[in-house]
């Protein structure tokens, strides 16, 4: 599991949708004929609110075996590899900054038509697609981050029952009730 980091929450920064690309350019290269798509998900990706500044990607597969058997030119890109990391049908890995240990991106792979990749995508879509619901996620993260500056798996337990509530609307939203 990887260390807690400190919760820095910052305005949502314009340049992180480019960093994105960059970064999902490199994995694309990395992971191979495998991947379908690299998605920038998480508060990155929803222009409007605070977000860590570390970027969230989700590499989606046609298949998992075919990812695995990529780990080393995934891990030469200096990713850590931490492999389901407690959600079954996914593969973690984190980037952080050789010099300082600074977290840049964490990666989340999926294999095509994981219900978890479609979560995923459906709740960063109802964000941007709901503003009013994106500044209470906002306000969430900023109460959240007050309560646990220091522990960066404490502020994620902190938003976890909001963030339930939101991706069930997200998903019912998605399928068009």
């Amino acid at each position: 599991m990887p260390p807690p980091i400190r919760v820095e929450l910052v305005p949502h920064d314009p340049r992180w949708a480019q960093a994105a690309r960059e970064r999902a350019s490199a994995l694309a290269a990395a992971i191979g004929p495998a991947l379908v798509a690299v998605h920038h998900i998480g508060s990155t990706a929803i222009a409007g609110i605070h977000a860590k500044p570390v970027l969230d990607l989700m590499p989606v597969v046609r298949d998992l075996a075919a990812l695995d058997a990529r780990r080393g030119e995934v891990e030469a890109l200096g990713y850590r590899w931490w492999g389901e990391y407690g959600l079954p049908g996914r593969r973690y890995c984190t980037l952080s900054d050789a010099a300082d240990e600074r977290r840049l991106v964490h990666a989340h792979c999926y294999e095509a038509g994981s219900a978890e990749a479609g979560r995923h995508l459906a709740f960063r879509d109802y964000l941007r697609a709901h503003a009013r619901v994106a500044a209470e996620y906002d306000a969430v993260k900023l109460r959240c981050r007050v309560r646990h500056p220091e522990d960066s798996h404490a502020y994620s337990d902190c938003k976890h029952a909001w963030i339930q509530r939101a991706q069930a609307q997200a998903l019912r939203w998605r399928a068009g009730e």
